[in-house]
C-alpha cells in the first residue's frame, strides 16, 4: 500500500524541503504550488516516488477546491495506508498600519492564508470519509496566530483564524467515525523568503523590523530543510492530534 501527501506551497522554502523529504518509494505526492520544480520531478522519479504537480493560485481557493474534489473522487481509497494534508501556502501580505493596506492586498492574504486551508481541508475530510487510511490534517500556522505583532494585523488575523478553525475541525471529527486527526502546528522561524520580505519592511510602520535583521545576524534562525525535518517529525509523533494547536519546538 501506499501514502498519499497533498501539500500547497512546494515550490519553495520549507515547502519545497518538504516535498523533498516526502520522495519515497510508495509514496503519491500531489503538489499545488504558484511554480512546477524540474528538479522535484527529478527526485521524484529517483527515488520511485509517484509526483502530481498542479500549478494553481491559492489566491483563487474554490478553483483550486474543486480540482482537488474531482482528483480525489476518482482515486481508489482502499490502496492508500495513510492520506495525509498538509496546508503550508502562506504570504506575509501587507507590511504596515491596516489602514495603508489595500483591499486586494487584504483579500489575496485571507485567501491564501485561510480561505484556501478551511476549503482545501474540507474537501479532503468529505472526499476520504469512508477510506480506511489513516487521515491527517497539519496546517502550518505561526506564531503570530498567538501573539499580536504591530503592522501585520492581516496575517495574525489569518493565521489565528486557522487555528481556531483546526479547533472546530477537531471536534466535529471527534464525533464521527474514522476521525481524521487535525493540527495547527508553528513550524518555528525559517529562513525563508518571508523572512526576507519582513527584513525589507520600513522600520516606520514596522516597528519590529530590528528584531528580524538581528535573528538573520545572530544565525537564529533555522534553515528550510531543518524545519521541514522538524514538521514532517511531527507530523510522525504518535501523539499527533492530541494537542490542535502545537508548537514543532514543544
Amino acid at each position: 500500500m501506499t501514502q498519499l501527501t497533498i501539500l500547497t506551497g512546494a515550490s519553495r522554502g520549507m515547502g519545497l524541503a518538504m516535498a523533498e523529504q516526502l520522495c519515497s518509494p510508495n509514496h503519491t505526492l500531489l503538489c499545488i504550488s504558484r511554480g512546477i520544480s524540474d528538479a522535484l520531478e527529478a527526485l521524484a522519479k529517483k527515488n520511485g516516488t509517484t509526483l502530481l504537480q498542479w500549478q494553481a493560485d491559492l489566491a483563487q481557493p474554490e478553483a483550486v477546491a474543486e480540482q482537488l474534489k474531482a482528483w480525489l473522487q476518482k482515486q481508489d481509497g482502499s490502496t492508500f495506508s495513510q492520506a495525509v494534508l498538509i496546508n503550508n501556502a502562506g504570504v506575509i501580505g501587507h507590511l504596515g498600519p491596516i489602514e495603508q493596506a489595500s483591499p486586494s492586498s487584504v483579500q489575496q492574504a485571507l485567501a491564501i492564508n485561510l480561505a484556501a486551508p478551511i476549503l482545501l481541508t474540507q474537501v479532503f475530510l468529505q472526499a476520504t470519509r469512508a477510506w480506511p487510511a489513516k487521515r491527517q490534517v497539519l496546517q502550518i500556522s505561526s506564531g503570530l496566530g498567538r501573539r499580536a505583532m504591530a503592522a501585520s494585523a492581516v496575517y495574525c488575523a489569518s493565521k489565528a483564524g486557522l487555528d481556531h478553525f483546526s479547533r472546530s475541525a477537531a471536534l466535529d471529527e471527534a464525533l464521527l467515525a474514522n476521525p481524521a486527526q487535525v493540527v495547527s502546528l508553528a513550524p518555528g522561524v525559517i529562513d525563508t523568503d518571508m523572512q526576507t520580505d519582513l527584513r525589507a519592511g520600513n522600520p516606520a510602520g514596522f516597528p519590529d523590523q530590528a528584531n528580524f535583521v538581528h535573528l538573520k545576524e545572530s544565525g537564529s534562525l533555522t534553515s528550510p530543510a531543518d524545519a521541514a525535518a522538524r514538521v514532517l517529525g511531527f507530523l510522525a509523533r504518535r501523539d499527533f492530534g492530541s494537542n490542535v494547536v502545537a508548537d514543532v519546538r514543544d
